[in-house]
């Protein structure tokens, strides 16, 4: 047994580490190797001893120095709510309480590991020494014999047991490290007074600017980073937490410098400051702490090339994604957005954003404009602005077919859109539709886009793939290409014809307004229309213009007859208008006192002098009045309508009226009359003294109690159309067709609806009259039903009996 002794105490001398001594041992002699060697040679095989060692060397590492290091990591170094799991590295690191103390732990820890991993080192050439003629056998069987062999059974030892907690230590390191870094960045960006700066803390280390460590803390990382890689452990132990900091880095550097600036470009800017700090960094991280004497070039190692190529992807997708969080405002800060548009469609260029970009638009446009606490301007007014935004992104019409849908359904649903787009079309506002109408180009539909396509076949472009054919219908994305704005607008509702009548219905309403018939607008307007709209569907606006022409040479001509002007009490301007080429007038009345209603009778039999077989039928509500008031000490010069003329002429012969007498001598309905009665009331001249009953107000002091009436209601007369509602007027085109329903259902008893349209579009087409939607026609058909004179049962429709 003493020589079994003498032997062990003889190895324990070569390698200590079987006898659980973890540090470095001076080189033994050689006359000890030769001792031992002749002692294992008459015991056996010294590959057997080689195995034996290698075995005892895995089970050191194992059960040894890895617990060891992981012991520095346990409970209390990480708070608890991150110790339950960890969802987002990045997220985690930024939220740690105290990353110095981390920083300093980490660094022992790797010491700690650094110097059992250096005691191991030891055994493998002392073991090539021993085993001598034997290695090459040895080599065979030995895992610490192969190249690496200490290193890669530290690493997979050390992965083996990984804390889920680990990454978060990691990256408190590097973000300590990073910051020491852009040190030199953040000062140069920041101008401090000089005996300001002196008190300030300094930004990398936290320190008083006199006691700052940066330095050596520079070197600790550096040292750090030099028995990771020499453990080769820097990628596989702190790449996941060193890529999860670095995304963390880049977004909050897009959010600092890019957040809501979208008159300049930043993709250069980015792709400079991601070349020059993140990557700068990561060459520092591999390289920084090699000798500066070492003469042999090391190469940053491939995957830091390699991972600047993912980084860059990275920084694309997150910048893309900033960007379309603000596509809202880009889209309402257009043309001067452009260049934020041109960086997104570089990066969509790069990087497959249009699923994503197309859902958050919709959902921002829906939640910002799409409900009933925007008016119908403003939203027509961002429906504008985000087609040329998006056109500006997507010239195939693609996401801006997919983005304006919803819009586009819920301006159908608003009754005043037609009116506003007319209105936008004809008058200067926010929607610069005005602007496009001035262009001058003809409207473009799907028929006429297509020669302009093959006739431009040098710049024509695919449709792009992978698009839902349920969104985009056939040819549909050739078409959003080649529309104009206008074209889109009006592809609202998909039909010229509706906006033509409204537009006729805007213009009487302003022709009637212009007492001084003064057109030049109008006819500008129209001309620009007709380029647009074809002149087919603009006659009856070309009689309107005409009309007043007209009218102002026949008033100027009955003017001048001296026997006419003989003893009138006023005179008479009037629009004289063809019946058949206005629209319909709303159904108001008005009789006029008789000695008013003379006047007119003047005016009609020298109009009819002068055109022979023709006379007039006088509109009389519509108008306006110069009426002069003179009431005690007071006179009053007020244009009104004929309505509030008459009322207040009627004061002039009885001071008093009821509601109910005033109502029969004018043939204004109560109702009606009671709103025109409060316009004399907010100005003083009339007064409510009992319920029903109104009186003249003689004197000014009278109608102190009126001083502080509203005068919106005074107001609302004006802004009152004289026009029937677009909807009305259809209806009265519908009416001709009751007479065919009446006798088709008479004759057949019973029709569904889609066989009414059918046979209704049949005599359509043969008598010349207008086109109508099945849609249209069911809303007339349970009208019908509504006033009992149909029944709707079983899906289909019959007379009421």
């Amino acid at each position: 047994m003493s020589d079994f002794d003498s032997l062990w105490a003889d190895v324990l001398k070569l390698f200590p580490v079987l006898g659980g001594v973890h540090t470095v041992s001076p080189e033994p002699l050689e006359e000890e190797y030769i001792k031992v060697r002749r002692h294992l040679s008459v015991l056996g095989s010294v590959g057997t001893f080689a195995a034996i060692v290698d075995l005892e060397i895995q089970s050191v590492i194992r059960n040894v120095i890895v617990p060891k290091f992981w012991k520095h990591f346990q409970s209390g170094v990480v708070p608890s709510e991150l110790q339950n799991g960890i969802q987002d590295q990045a997220l985690s690191i930024e939220a740690l309480p105290d990353k110095s103390r981390l920083f300093n732990q980490f660094i022992d820890a790797i010491n700690e590991l650094y110097e059992g991993y250096q005691s191991l080192v030891l055994v493998k050439p002392r073991l090539i020494q021993l085993i001598g003629s034997d290695k090459l056998k040895a080599q065979n069987s030995v895992k610490l014999m192969q190249k690496d062999g200490i290193k890669n059974c530290l690493r997979d030892s050390l992965l083996s047991q990984l804390p889920p907690t680990f990454s978060v230590v990691v990256g408190a390191f590097y973000w300590v490290h990073f910051k020491l870094f852009t040190k030199a960045s953040h000062l140069a960006l920041t101008t401090v007074d000089s005996d300001v700066f002196d008190e300030l803390l300094c930004v990398g280390c936290n320190f008083d600017v006199e006691q700052c460590c940066c330095q050596k803390l520079t070197e600790m990382v550096n040292k750090t980073n030099m028995k990771l890689f020499q453990m080769n452990l820097i990628d596989r132990l702190t790449g996941s937490a060193l890529t999860a900091l670095i995304k963390l880095k880049i977004k909050e550097h897009i959010n600092d410098t890019c957040l809501g600036i979208f008159d300049r470009s930043h993709l250069k800017q980015l792709e400079t400051w991601l070349s020059d700090v993140i990557m700068s960094w990561l060459t520092n991280i591999f390289t920084e702490w090699k000798s500066k004497d070492d003469n042999q070039d090391v190469e940053v190692p491939a995957s830091v090339q390699s991972f600047k190529v993912k980084l860059t992807y990275f920084m694309y997708e997150t910048f893309a994604q900033n960007v379309i969080s603000q596509f809202f405002s880009i889209i309402i800060d257009y043309p001067d957005s452009i260049p934020a548009i041109d960086d997104l469609k570089i990066c969509m260029e790069k990087i497959d954003m249009r699923v994503y970009l197309t859902e958050s638009l919709r959902s921002s446009l829906e939640a910002r404009i799409l409900h009933p606490g925007v008016n119908t301007m403003d939203i027509l007014t961002g429906y504008v602005a985000a087609i040329k935004a998006i056109r500006h992104l997507d010239n195939t019409g693609v996401i801006l077919e997919m983005v304006t849908a919803p819009i586009k359904d819920y301006l159908r649903k608003r009754n005043d859109t037609v009116r506003r787009v007319v209105t936008g079309l004809t008058e200067e506002g926010p929607t610069d539709l005005s602007e496009e109408l001035a262009k001058g180009e003809a409207i473009k539909d799907g028929k006429e886009s297509g020669p302009d396509e093959f006739s431009n076949w040098e710049n024509w472009e695919p449709d792009p793939f992978g698009i839902d054919a349920t969104v985009m219908q056939y040819n549909s994305s050739r078409i959003m290409r080649s529309a104009d704005i206008i074209s889109m607008v009006v592809d609202i509702y998909g039909s010229k014809e509706l906006f033509m009548t409204e537009y006729r219905n805007l213009m009487a309403d302003r022709l009637l307004a212009q007492l001084d018939f003064n057109s030049e607008k109008e006819i500008r307007n129209l001309e620009l229309l007709k380029i647009r709209f074809g002149e087919s569907l603009l006659h009856s606006c070309e009689v309107m213009l005409k009309d007043v022409t007209d009218s102002k040479r026949i008033n100027t001509h009955i003017h001048g007859d001296t026997n006419r002007t003989e003893n009138q009490i006023f005179d008479i301007s009037s629009l004289i208008v063809s019946a058949q080429f206005w629209p319909s007038f709303n159904k108001e009345s008005l009789q006029l006192p008789e000695e008013l209603e003379d006047e007119f009778k003047k005016y009609t039999k020298a109009y009819e002098a002068y055109k022979g077989n023709r006379t007039l039928n006088w509109r009389t509500v519509t108008g306006r009045v110069n009426v002069s008031i003179e009431i005690g000490d007071r006179t009053l010069d007020m244009v009104v309508s004929p309505t509030l003329a008459v009322i207040i002429y009627h004061f002039q012969n009885k001071s008093e009226w009821s509601i109910e007498d005033l109502s029969t001598i004018t043939k204004v309905p109560p109702s009606a009359l009671r709103r025109r009665l409060s316009f004399w009331q907010n100005h003083g001249l009339i007064s409510e003294t009992t319920p029903g009953m109104f009186t003249l107000l003689e004197t000014e002091s009278e109608k102190s109690q009126f001083e502080e009436m509203s005068l919106a209601e005074a107001d609302e007369e004006d802004l009152e159309s004289a026009m029937a509602s677009a909807s009305d007027q259809r209806e009265e085109e519908l009416q001709v067709f009751w007479s065919y329903i009446v006798g088709m259902l008479t004759n057949l008893d019973s029709m569904p609806i889609d066989r009414i349209h059918q046979m209704l579009k049949l005599f359509a087409s043969h008598s010349g009259g207008v086109e109508f939607t099945q849609d249209e026609l069911k809303h007339f058909l349970q009208r019908k039903v509504r006033e009992h004179k149909l029944i709707f049962s079983g899906g289909v429709y019959q007379l009421a009996k």
